[in-house]
């Protein structure tokens, strides 16, 4: 009897959580994580909103790489699992690591779009305030690492699929024929081959039974059982 397994440990659980925390922090970089007041001059500047993906590009590459891992891990195999596991541990902490740089040092966060706007990056008297963006997705780059720790863990209770392996040979059915044959002519003439005994020492030929033909929804159905389509023994 098979043990059934835990809520935290189901494929599908832990798959999901891969995907929905990378796609959080993907969606982090789409919104505002910095806002940039810049030097009042004779030329009037409108203020910045930086964006995540203009402060942090890594972030948005490390979110990507993210949710591709946590879908692949859907039809991966038991060594395959790991190297996913190693993929969202390094993705997760890509993402931790590219967001408390912007948090730890804003002013070359937005030195980018700053210089785009004025031509200047390093300008005095701008002020430059953080939203709540980069915090979230730090949040996000450790779930994300964490993610990968938890899939190596729970995917050792995960079994393999074994939905497309070859189907082992069906038994010779002319080995049990002949057992029959004999059984039933046994005290009498043996039939001749490839003939079928009607009454006594009277033979009539019949054709031997090859594969039936297989068409295309036969052969979609063997595929759905597991059955190779080719083999027709």
């Amino acid at each position: 009897m098979s043990t059934p397994t835990n809520r935290w440990q189901r494929k599908g659980t832990v798959i999901m959580a891969a995907v929905l925390f990378g796609i959080a922090a993907f969606a982090t970089t789409t919104r505002t994580w910095l806002n940039v007041q810049l030097p009042r001059t004779a030329v009037q500047t409108p203020d910045l909103a930086v964006s995540g993906s203009d402060a942090a590009t890594a972030v948005t590459a490390f979110a990507i790489v993210a949710i591709t891992a946590g879908l692949a891990a859907s039809i991966a195999g038991p060594v395959a699992r790991w190297i996913v596991s190693a993929i969202l541990l390094i993705s997760g902490a890509g993402v931790t690591a590219a967001s408390w740089t912007v948090i730890s040092d804003p002013v070359q966060g937005a030195a980018g779009a700053v210089g785009q706007a004025i031509g200047v990056s390093g300008a005095t008297d701008t002020v430059i305030t953080l939203t709540a963006m980069p915090w979230a997705a730090l949040v996000c780059g450790i779930l994300i690492a964490l993610t990968g720790i938890w899939l190596a863990v729970a995917s050792r209770s995960w079994k393999s699929s074994r939905r497309y392996a070859p189907a082992p040979a069906p038994a010779e059915k002319a080995e049990g024929a002949a057992v029959e044959g004999g059984a039933a002519f046994e005290g009498g003439a043996a039939p001749e081959a490839g003939g079928t005994t009607v009454g006594e020492g009277t033979t009539t030929s019949s054709a031997s039974a090859g594969p039936e033909p297989v068409d295309e929804i036969d052969s979609w159905d063997r595929l759905t059982r597991g059955d190779d389509p080719t083999n027709y023994r």
